[in-house]
């Protein structure tokens, strides 16, 4: 899963990632946002909220083992990040095979 995280940090420096909660359900509705991961200690609220956006767009949605602490570090920002948003496809791809261990 190292290589997750490592591809995470490469979506980050590309400019591929929107970080957020907010910021990624209002990027949906214009189908810039391919991909939403979230994390395992997100609230019950992020989750409902993040899930219930994600199928009405039509955009998939996928919870990782890691914490915000953890995916935080791994994209270079402080504090804890939740939720992210991938919006090249390549990215996309890539993260939904590791995270399925593909």
């Amino acid at each position: 899963m190292e290589k997750f995280l490592f591809m995470l940090g490469l979506c980050r420096r590309a400019g591929d990632i929107i970080i957020g909660t907010d910021l990624v359900t209002k990027s949906l509705p214009s189908k810039k946002t391919l991909l939403v991961i979230y994390t395992s200690d997100a609230s019950q609220n992020t989750e409902k909220k993040i899930t219930d956006k994600c199928k009405f767009y039509g955009v998939e949605c996928i919870k990782t083992d890691y914490t915000s602490d953890i995916i935080s570090k791994a994209i270079g920002k402080s504090g804890s990040v939740c939720v992210l948003g991938i919006t090249r496809e390549s990215f996309a791809n890539e993260l939904k095979k590791l995270i399925r261990g593909a």
